[in-house]
This record gives C-alpha cells, sequence and structure tokens, in this order.
C-alpha cells in the first residue's frame, strides 16, 4: 500500500523522521537503508552520519536510528530501507530520486529492486511512503490515520 500525507498534526514538518517513523520503530533494525537526491535542514551537520558530499549513502540501521533522533528536515530525498539479507545494489547511473521524477506517484512504485520500504520528500510539502509488505502498511495507516490513498490523491 502506497500513502501520502499532506497535512498533519502529528508531523512538525515534512519530512521529520522522528515522527514518521513512530509507528515503524519494531522494524527499523531489520533494514540497511539507502539515501539519495538528498536536500536538508539542520544545525547537526557535523554530528550526522551523512556525507553530503556523496550523491547516495548506505546507512545502517544505527546509523538511520542515529538520524531520526536528530532535529533533520528532510526537503527533498528519497529514503528506501532495504532487508539485512540483501545487498544494496546501487546503479549510480540510475539512483532513486524524487525532483522531476513522476513515477513516485504511481502506486506500487519502489524504486529499488529490493527495497521494502520508500519514504519519498517531496519539497518539504508531501512525504510519500510506499509499502511492500501490507502488515507494515497497515501499522504505519493505523498511525497516521489523516494519510490518503497515494491513488486517490489529485
Amino acid at each position: 500500500m502506497n500513502w501520502i500525507i499532506r497535512n498533519t498534526n502529528k508531523l512538525k514538518y515534512h519530512t521529520n523522521l522522528f515522527e514518521l517513523t513512530k509507528p515503524l520503530q519494531q522494524y527499523i533494525d531489520n533494514y540497511n537503508w539507502l539515501f539519495s537526491d538528498l536536500d536538508f535542514i539542520t544545525d547537526k551537520l557535523p554530528d550526522l552520519p551523512i556525507n553530503y558530499d556523496n550523491n547516495y549513502f548506505i546507512l545502517s540501521s544505527d546509523n538511520f536510528k542515529e538520524i531520526i533522533n536528530k532535529d533533520v528536515q528532510f526537503v527533498w530525498g528519497a529514503l528506501l530501507a532495504v532487508p539485512k539479507h540483501y545487498e544494496i545494489e546501487v546503479d549510480e547511473l540510475h539512483l532513486p530520486f524524487v525532483e522531476g521524477n513522476d513515477a513516485i506517484w504511481k502506486n506500487g512504485n519502489i524504486q529499488l529492486k529490493n527495497a521494502d520500504i520508500e519514504i519519498d520528500c517531496f519539497d518539504s510539502s508531501y512525504t510519500i511512503i510506499k509499502f511492500r509488505n501490507e502488515d507494515i502498511s497497515n501499522v504505519f495507516k493505523s498511525y497516521f490515520d489523516e494519510a490518503i490513498k497515494l491513488e486517490m490523491f489529485k
């Protein structure tokens, strides 16, 4: 299931990972994360496990939790969760991206083959979150009842 959050009182701003991942806490340790196409705002840059000089980053679940617990506003970006038993395969010529990518609005389109979760940060205005696993999607939706099915968003 694929969701979009446009209006919510649960997020201080789009995309606030601390709040956004609250319903997903029990799953985070199962994944490594690929971040690409990033633009973010923070005063914690020296303390983040991100090298902004790179086009993408592969983060462990511990690194991801570090970012969750910092005050980082993701303005643009594709954040993808890959189960730890898979290697994250990156094609540097075809990295996941959000800005200018019409495919992020399509239902069921997760940009990385082995990813189970994709979080798309869209211009600090929308957060799109996609799941391959329906049970995890239902847990997310039960917390963010204001989330709209992506295919219903106009």
